[in-house]
């Protein structure tokens, strides 16, 4: 299946479902239905719905769905998980590309009506972990704020910021984990939890928290002046080869590294098909202009859009608003061009020769790199200005056993050559290190908080922290 990349993953949100009680609970169980938290079982027509997530590659079966309404609702399916032995997975926005925001036979926590968002003053905001971005934008934009979010429409806040957030400005402002002031969170025994008097509870929930420890219920964002206007630039190259696709990557790493830091750019190898993007949400400069330039004369055809307000120039990247089949991961995170020279072809090769599979480079740098930022949170991975990521998509579930047979093929061939940094944010699952992959050093220290707050890892799927 043929696709640009930025139709992003989003999921039709289950809110406004009439739930129904559970009878098997009802006897002998005082949590079984009231104000704050809805229990959903196989059966229910609401199961089916509660259980999914964006990707259809996933189908997972939890014992019990917890829907719930507010902190309190949380704390009392916890402890109904810990009464039965259950573990517990954190379900806000539902995109987690590996579904570890479902189980199998365990519980999964519901927050999908925790997506209030509260003014607090102008430059401040509290908002519920499923708020989703498109939701976070037509409310806090109108009032020219904005917060370095992602550009898919349907993800959750919660999930995005946990596992440290990067978008079209980050560069421009830091990653979404940058802007978090505070989180109110319900810890692995049912306590509720603030990180006001409690700096290594924010220190581990920007970048290390996603549904390892507790599940946050409120964040609080000091928010931006927003950037009046976006443009955007594009470049396509056809019916490329191996040998023309890493030149141009050469290329493209080269220039980028001379990009403003109002600017995003992506290179997007989709089979053979070349397209990169650049969007500015600044000025135009002479520098800038230059490297339009030097891109427009290696490619096929360029375009630009007009300059757009930013919340129209925003939605270009909404996506898709419906689950889909796929596979997506993070492929790497790189200091410059050199550390895949030696690789990078043998990668394309397989992505060239495969329909339906996307390698993606994306560029960070800019404001992440800002010392204060990577002292005061747990994304491991400042030093590093590019970000890769790999990508499969497919009409009919015929097609998956061969394309994640060529992904992981991809994957080896990064591994192998010593790529170990990769994003959580877009995990695999075939990932062996992935302790070292997405935490590096500070996994030890995120163990600490771990026990901390969930001392009986109630809080466990297939990667979560040990």
């Amino acid at each position: 299946m043929h696709r640009k990349k930025f139709l992003q993953l989003a999921l039709i949100s289950p809110l406004g479902l009439l739930a129904r009680p559970m009878n098997w609970l009802i006897s002998n169980n005082p949590f079984a239905e009231n104000a704050d938290v809805t229990y959903f079982k196989k059966g229910d027509a609401e199961y089916e719905l509660l259980r999914k997530g964006f990707n259809k590659r996933i189908d997972k079966y939890p014992e019990i769905i917890a829907r719930c309404n507010n902190e309190k609702g949380v704390s009392e399916a916890i402890k109904l998980a810990i009464k039965k032995s259950l573990s517990v997975a954190v379900k806000s926005g539902g995109h987690c590309m590996e579904g570890f925001s479902c189980n199998n036979n365990g519980m999964v926590i519901n927050l999908s009506a925790l997506n209030k968002i509260e003014w607090l003053d102008e430059n401040t905001i509290r908002v519920g972990p499923a708020c989703t971005l498109a939701m976070l934008y037509d409310v806090i934009l109108p009032k020219n704020k904005i917060i370095p979010g992602g550009s898919c429409a349907g993800v959750g806040i919660g999930g995005l910021t946990l596992g440290g957030g990067y978008g079209l400005l980050a560069r421009k402002f830091g990653l979404t984990c940058d802007s978090l002031q505070s989180v109110t969170m319900v810890d692995g025994i049912g306590n509720i939890r603030t990180s006001d008097n409690d700096n290594e509870l924010l220190w581990a929930c920007k970048g290390g928290n996603n549904g390892n420890f507790g599940v946050v219920t409120s964040l609080t964002f000091k928010l931006h002046d927003a950037p009046q206007t976006m443009q955007s630039f594009k470049f396509r190259s056809f019916n490329v080869n191996t040998v023309f696709a890493k030149a141009i990557l050469e290329k493209w790493f080269a220039v980028c590294g001379r990009l403003p830091e109002s600017c995003f750019s992506a290179f997007v190898l989709n089979h053979k098909t070349l397209y990169i993007l650049i969007t500015n949400a600044g000025k135009h400069t002479p520098q800038l202009q230059q490297v339009i330039n030097e891109l427009k004369s290696v490619s096929d055809k360029s375009t630009n859009s007009i300059r757009q307000p930013l919340a129209s120039a925003l939605k270009n990247y909404y996506g898709r608003q419906y689950p889909l089949y796929f596979k997506n991961a993070s492929a790497g995170l790189y200091k410059d061009f050199s550390e895949i020279s030696g690789c990078i072809e043998k990668a394309m090769e397989l992505v060239v020769n495969t329909p339906g599979m996307i390698y993606q480079v994306n560029t960070l740098g800019g404001k992440i790199l800002n010392k204060e930022f990577e002292t005061a949170s747990s994304f491991p991975h400042r030093d590093c200005i590019y970000f890769s990521e790999l990508q499969s998509y497919w009409e009919q579930p015929a097609q998956e056993k061969k394309l994640l047979q060529r992904f992981q093929q991809v994957q080896e061939v990064f591994i192998n050559h010593g790529i170990k940094a990769q994003y959580r944010n877009y995990p695999d699952i075939n990932f062996k290190d992935w302790k070292e992959y997405y935490y590096s050093k500070n996994y030890v220290r995120l163990q600490t908080v771990k026990r901390k707050f969930d001392p009986d890892n109630l809080f466990r799927y297939e990667q979560s922290l040990g």
